[in-house]
């Protein structure tokens, strides 16, 4: 992948890249803790979040919620092509980290206890790293047809706040034939600043039938 210039964001925002380079690009390390904290976020505190959850709106294969957005620019032919846009936006609130720390077992008390985080080099609480990228598949899961990732390379770039509103936006760059596709992945914090950037390949089936 063709490297990009970057707007510094200080010496937190170095140090951060130094501290993201052990991250795992493992497939299956990214699925089985984002899929464990999707369950935990859809489940907890049961007829609450149900009572929340909007229906699918047909053909799409993804639920909602009324605090989520999200926008698709495409042409507007239903088929994913090059140039396609989306942008999935949501809240990491303090109880969504709690779940997220429990379903995956990630307890890194930088996450958790603030007295432990204020003497760390961020001096207060961030969100998991993982459960921020969650959001480029919560994004890609928006994309007409049933998504399945193939693969997904991430830079972290900056932390994010607990109770921060963040958007990844994914744009379709190359159609690589039969059914996959490349994409950037980029998640920017409240402030339009990047704090993932990365790429990722997925392939696209049509979606089961209702």
């Amino acid at each position: 992948m063709q490297e990009r210039s970057q707007t510094p964001i200080g010496s937190l925002t170095d140090a951060w890249v130094e501290s993201g380079k052990h991250f795992s690009n493992s497939v299956e390390h990214f699925y089985s803790s984002m899929m464990a904290a999707n369950r935990a976020m859809l489940t907890a505190n049961g007829e609450a979040d149900e009572s929340d959850r909007q229906p699918p709106v047909t053909p799409g294969v993804t639920y909602s919620k009324s605090d989520w957005t999200f926008e698709h620019a495409d042409d507007g032919d239903g088929i994913v092509s090059v140039g396609d846009r989306i942008r999935f936006s949501k809240q990491l609130t303090e109880r969504e980290i709690g779940e997220f720390a429990d379903a995956s077992g990630d307890t890194n008390r930088l996450h958790l206890d603030d007295d432990f985080a204020e003497q760390t080099r961020f001096g207060r609480r961030i969100v998991h790293g993982t459960l921020v990228s969650g959001l480029i598949s919560a994004a890609l899961a928006r994309l007409p047809g049933l998504t399945i990732y193939l693969s997904q390379d991430l830079q972290f770039l900056g932390p994010v706040d607990v109770d921060e509103t963040v958007t990844a936006i994914c744009e379709v760059v190359e159609d690589l034939g039969d059914g996959r596709y490349r994409l950037t992945t980029v998640v920017e914090d409240e402030d339009g600043e990047t704090v993932i950037d990365g790429e990722a390949i997925v392939l696209i089936d049509d979606a089961p039938d209702e």
